[in-house]
């Protein structure tokens, strides 16, 4: 009866996570991101005089701000939209609606 309604699916299109192409973008963007940030904060250290203080900031808000992409993005927590409305919005909004009329 499971066939019938159509929940089973083959193995082969199980979602058992990220694939490893999605996961090697994750390692690039985070290359990207913190030689970006190292390179802004190399910037700001030649014009205050600040030897290595921004470059270190740099480092660390590049490097975690990208750890903390990735782990949402690893564990699915950052897959939904927040432009979408919810079921709930949405059946406000027409019971607003109904009320108008």
């Amino acid at each position: 009866m499971a066939a019938e309604s159509g929940d089973v699916r083959p193995p082969s299109s199980r979602d058992d996570g990220p694939t490893p192409w999605a996961l090697a973008g994750l390692g690039l963007q985070w290359f990207v991101a913190v030689l970006a940030f190292v390179y802004a904060g190399n910037w700001v250290d030649r014009q205050l005089g600040s030897a290595p203080i921004a470059l270190l900031a740099g480092v660390f808000v590049g490097g975690g701000g990208v750890f903390y992409v990735a782990v949402r993005r690893v564990l699915g927590t950052g897959s939904r939209k927040s432009g979408t409305p919810s079921a709930s919005s949405s059946s406000r909004q027409s019971e607003h609606r109904r009320h108008d009329d």
